[in-house]
């Protein structure tokens, strides 16, 4: 092995690139290759029996090679975690992660593939192109807007899961844990005003799968101030998004959405002032997921906020989409889905939310080295394609 290579960007003697040596993933063998009698089993000729059955009946795929249990985790790096378009090479190490996770957590075979951006209907063909190799399609660090038009396409073109975790993941995840939350502050979903500071990927389906699950009113904040009925400047998904939301009309800017708000949601990366969370309603709910530098910091917002949650590991109540996506995954693989619907969204929040018998200020999600996660995520996920009710 040659010499790493050395730069100002890193030191190779750090021990997280010393644990990235070589990649994090590797290929192996589920039979094993012993003599020729097996070579003649698992290659030719052998092989050409099971080749021409799928032909006859393309469903066997499902049983007689990998497909059943490998999911693509697909990227064009162009909005990568907190580091922004890096390009798909430097995106590498981030979807290798991912690949690991998904077989920790729920025995999950999942293969990055990185690609060159290009335009929406590029990458949908692209994608489309490689389908037949996977059981399932996990999209990640697409920017926005391009995402959701991108997943919305896949949706319909593919007959196998599509699902962009970067916006449904956490959604999940912060519905799962704002249902603990409002136990923990005696509050209804249905009283609820949520104000979700960010109209991006994660923005965007965080308010939707808020309004499917019933919380009484939804305000969303962009750069710009409130998607409000005075805002004339909106792209597509965020008028779409206005036309669920915001039902009492309100105007102007965060402080102004905050003004007796229940709960702030930010997914922006912005910050937050101290003088607009003063104007919260008591006993109120701050989750501040910026990674890693949140809009709130969580030493501040604990002193405007009973609840404090955010993406980061090193404070309590963690939004980590790990909590969701392998589940999600092993219940869709295992039940025959062709697609990941809103409900089954929702029971996997629920699913998730149920791990904590006792919500309190510091615990309303579970660890994510919970192992009843994945198993509940999957069987919830599964009983709604199979039409058990969770």
């Amino acid at each position: 092995m040659s010499a790493l290579p050395t730069s100002q960007l890193f030191d190779p003697s750090d021990p997280v690139f010393r644990a990235h040596v070589g990649g994090k993933l590797g290929v192996h063998a589920t039979s094993e290759l012993r003599d020729a009698a097996d070579l003649s089993l698992l290659y030719t000729p052998g092989v050409a029996q099971v080749s021409l059955a799928i032909a006859a009946d393309p469903t066997l795929a499902a049983v007689y090679t990998s497909r059943r249990n490998t999911v693509a985790v697909v990227s064009d790096g162009t909005a990568v975690l907190g580091l922004g378009d890096v390009g798909p090479l430097a995106a590498m190490p981030v979807m290798e992660g991912k690949a690991v996770l998904f077989k920790h957590f729920a025995d999950v075979d999942a293969v990055p593939v990185c690609m060159e951006t290009g335009t929406v209907d590029e990458i949908v063909d692209a994608v489309a192109r490689i389908a037949p190799t996977y059981g399932g399609i996990n999209l990640e660090d697409i920017s926005a807007p391009r995402c959701f038009e991108i997943e919305r396409r896949l949706q319909d073109r593919l007959d196998i899961p599509v699902f962009h975790d970067d916006q449904h993941g956490t959604a999940i995840v912060a519905l799962a844990a704002l249902l603990n939350a409002v136990r923990v502050v005696d509050k209804d979903l249905a009283d609820l005003t949520v104000v979700v500071s960010g109209a991006g990927a994660a923005g965007v389906a965080v308010s939707r799968i808020l309004v499917s699950a019933g919380v009484g009113d939804v305000v969303v904040v962009d750069s710009r101030g409130v998607l409000g009925p005075d805002r004339h400047d909106l792209a597509t998904h965020k008028r779409e998004l206005l036309d669920v939301t915001n039902r009492r009309g309100v105007t102007g800017t965060i402080g102004d959405a905050l003004s007796g708000a229940d709960v702030l949601i930010g997914v922006s990366g912005g910050t937050v002032a101290e003088r607009d969370l003063l104007r919260m309603a008591p006993r109120a709910i701050i989750f501040a997921l910026a990674n890693p530098d949140p809009e709130v910091h969580p030493v501040v917002a604990a002193r405007f906020a009973e609840v404090v949650a955010t993406g980061r590991s090193d404070f309590p109540n963690q939004i980590n989409n790990v909590l969701a996506f392998p589940g999600i995954f092993r219940g869709a693989l295992d039940s025959g889905a062709r697609r990941i619907t809103e409900e089954m969204k929702l029971a996997a929040a629920y699913a998730i939310a149920g791990l904590v018998d006792a919500p309190t200020a510091d615990r309303i999600v579970p660890s994510v080295f919970d192992e009843r996660v994945a198993p509940a995520v999957a069987e919830a996920v599964s009983g709604r394609v199979l039409g058990r009710a969770r």
